[in-house]
């Protein structure tokens, strides 16, 4: 009972309430971990996955990311391998490399390819993976995430122009991607699996999932000029209003500043040239403008200004200004408008074209403009007239077209008022109020009539053929079509599909005869582009022996005009083109056109030569053709192809031929192709691989694309065009197309 046995025995007691608890709690460790059959194993903490990069559920990660996961202690590098750490995408197991790095504790894998964007991936480390003291997790560590959207671009045609913006963006970001066109082509459009989702070529869209956008472009059409857009800084806004438009059209482009920007200025060539978010001009010439904005400072606020309809007027006053500030808009119709209001989130605040507020809040104001009406009034005394269209009121620029029919016993003379002259029917264009009056003359009685008969694409026969006919004469119409063509029916003073056609003169008669083209048969021809523009074209030279005589234009590229020989101006009914001031006198310079014709000449000549459609006729004849006669097709020989005597070529005047000859293609002398049933020479292509050699005094008919030389001997004929990749030679040949 000494205090020093009792402090003795509560110390014991002590240390045997401490080992019990160390061994409940070693029976819940082992009782916690899976074990394996290592008979030697130490038992310790479990191991377990404290962490993972990327972390479970997350995303925009990276496509070329090491992924790594950590442990809560040292783990056996030769439990975690390729078996025990996995990445999978849905079912499909990822390959990759699995390896430690300098902790004992981390391993990573590194993926063998990129991961695909926007693509969700699970990770799994399996109970495999042990400690060095072999103890094993107790269950998988499974992880997912998915990997950041992709933009990708492209372009249609791959030529037409170049792209800015791909690559990758998290989702829900603001992207914005840029089309810029080439010289000779402008923006369509972007689409996205075929469908539009915008004009401007500078297209802005949240992020939400991946993106493949093409940007079309269209060819400047010869007639046509091209309006390009852009915008600086691209982030800065969109545009709209570009495109292809006729000569003299009036052009209206506009400004669309995004949030945090205001429009400054249109630019071209660095100089400005409007300071008006909407921008009208007429059109003379290509243009290519520049959209420019500024940043909004953050101590500033903004007016953003638009027209409404575009083409309706300008606006001017638009900026960024102080709070508090008196800021003052101004509005100007165009001509063909009326400014009514402006607007501001669809509200009216202002009825003046000036309008004068204090700056104490952002402001995006639309100025609204209504297109000038006008009256039509339309008089006619004995006599109707048909009005198409037929409106109340009709809008600036309208066409209304005016026919005049009159009464019984009268016959139109004229029109008088705010319309002149004898022209019926009378396309009036409204630009102001008008009033027009329709003038009918009385029909002198006469016993004699006239007959007028209008026939295009065909002829008419009138039986019996007179100046005049006395009144109840019958007169019989046959109706002869021309080559290619069908008669379809008679209009204006007979009506019907009878043919021939009997006609009672009881009055003056004016009647037409309508064909309709046949349909046509054979391949679509292949488009010469620039190349339709010449008769002779060349990469390599012109060789001549004169005289010869040649119409339409000639040319060479890229070789000099000096390869042009022999050959004298008045040779020529046509332009000579070169792209230097070598060569024949009368040459013109113009390197663009012609090394334009030759790329076409050279793209022609490829796609004709892999047409498959409609399927060809392979090896006809054997390549030997003499006599023969040949239905509109695709032909297509493996070996060289010989005309003999001749061949015909016989359809209408709508058919088509195209001849593919993987080797050469000879016409021996005083060969004639034959062109019969109305078939015409520039529906004929003859596609060589080899060069082409016309003997002396052939008759040739078609567009001869060869990919090497074409030779003409003596006195040789040609009704077509000479597209050749190498060189032409002539000796004293006519050849027109």
């Amino acid at each position: 009972n000494s205090p020093q046995i009792k402090r003795k025995s509560s110390g014991c007691f002590k240390m045997y309430n401490a080992l019990r608890f160390s061994i409940a709690l070693l029976a819940i460790i082992i009782a916690g971990c899976k074990k394996d059959d290592f008979k030697g194993e130490i038992v310790g903490l479990c191991p377990v996955v404290v962490s993972t990069d990327p972390t479970d559920k997350a995303v925009d990660v990276a496509l070329a990311k090491l992924i790594s996961a950590t442990f809560n202690s040292d783990m056996d590098p030769a439990t975690i391998n390729k078996t025990t750490f996995t990445i999978k995408q849905g079912n499909t197991l990822i390959t990759g490399a699995v390896a430690p790095t300098a902790s004992a504790k981390t391993f990573t894998f590194k993926p063998d390819q990129a991961l695909l964007p926007f693509t969700k991936y699970t990770g799994t480390i399996t109970t495999e993976a042990k400690d060095p003291f072999h103890t094993a997790m107790v269950n998988d560590y499974v992880w997912t995430f998915t990997t950041i959207p992709e933009v990708i671009l492209s372009s249609n045609p791959a030529a037409g122009g170049t792209l800015n913006g791909a690559g990758t963006f998290a989702q829900g970001s603001t992207v914005t991607v840029t089309a810029t066109p080439i010289d000779g082509y402008s923006f369509t459009n972007w689409t996205e699996d075929k469908k539009e989702v915008s004009t401007s070529a500078s297209y802005q869209f949240t992020m939400a999932g991946n993106k493949d956008l093409v940007a079309n472009y269209s060819l400047t059409p010869p007639s046509q000029l091209a309006v390009v857009l852009s915008s600086n800084p691209v982030e800065g806004g969109t545009t709209n209003g570009a495109g292809n438009f006729n000569r003299g059209a009036s052009v209206t482009v506009t400004a669309n500043p995004n949030a945090g920007y205001t429009f400054l200025n249109w630019t071209e060539n660095g100089n400005i040239a409007s300071t008006n978010a909407s921008y009208q001009f007429v059109l003379s010439s290509d243009r290519t403008l520049v959209a420019n904005y500024k940043v909004i400072p953050a101590s500033q606020l903004q007016v953003a200004l638009s027209s409404s309809p575009a083409a309706g007027g300008t606006t001017s006053g638009e900026g960024s200004f102080g709070a508090g500030s008196s800021v003052t808009v101004n509005a100007v119709a165009n001509a063909s408008y009326n400014f009514v209001n402006w607007t501001e989130n669809g509200n009216e605040v202002s009825t003046s074209a000036s309008y004068t507020f204090a700056l104490n809040a952002n402001k995006t104001l639309v100025a609204n403009f209504a297109i000038k009406t006008y009256s039509l009034t339309v008089t006619a005394p004995n006599g109707t007239v048909l009005r198409v269209l037929d409106q109340a009121r009709y809008n600036h620029g309208a066409t209304v077209v005016l026919t005049a029919t009159p009464n019984t016993g009268f016959t139109f003379t004229s029109w008088t008022g705010d319309a002149t002259g004898d022209k019926n029917p009378l396309t009036v264009t409204m630009n102001e109020d008008k009033n027009i009056t329709a003038n009918f003359t009385a029909i002198p009685v006469v016993n004699h009539y006239t007959l007028t008969v209008t026939a295009i694409n065909g002829k008419v026969v009138e039986e019996p053929n007179l100046p005049n006919y006395n009144a109840g004469t019958n007169v019989q119409l046959t109706a002869t079509a021309n080559p290619g063509y069908t008669f379809t029916s008679w209009s204006g003073d007979a009506t019907g599909t009878v043919n021939p056609l009997t006609v009672t003169m009881n009055g003056n008669k004016n009647i037409t005869a309508n064909f309709t083209a046949n349909p046509s048969k054979g391949p679509v021809l292949v488009d010469l582009g620039n190349a339709d523009k010449f008769t002779i074209l060349t990469k390599s030279g012109i060789t001549n022996v004169s005289t010869s005589a040649i119409t339409g234009n000639i040319g060479t590229s890229p070789v000099t005009g000096a390869a042009i020989t022999g050959l004298s101006c008045p040779e020529v009914t046509g332009t000579i083109y070169t792209i230097d001031a070598a060569g024949p006198e009368c040459r013109v310079i113009d390197k663009t056109l012609v090394d334009k014709a030759v790329a076409d000449m050279q793209t022609a000549f490829t796609t004709a030569n892999g047409l498959t459609t409609p399927a060809p006729i392979v090896e006809y004849e054997a390549g030997n053709l003499n006599g023969q006669t040949l239905a509109p097709g695709l032909y297509k020989w493996g070996t060289n192809l010989t005309i003999t005597d001749g061949i015909t070529l016989n359809g209408n005047a709508n058919d088509t031929w195209i001849f593919q000859i993987s080797q050469d293609l000879v016409v021996n002398n005083s060969a004639i192709i034959h062109l019969t049933g109305g078939a015409k020479a520039k529906n004929i292509q003859w596609i060589v691989t080899g060069k082409a050699t016309l003997g002396t005094n052939a008759d040739f008919s078609g567009i001869l694309l060869s990919q090497t030389l074409i030779s003409l001997n003596t006195g040789a004929k040609v009704t077509g065009k000479l597209l050749a990749q190498t060189e032409v030679t002539l000796i004293m040949n006519t050849v027109k197309p």
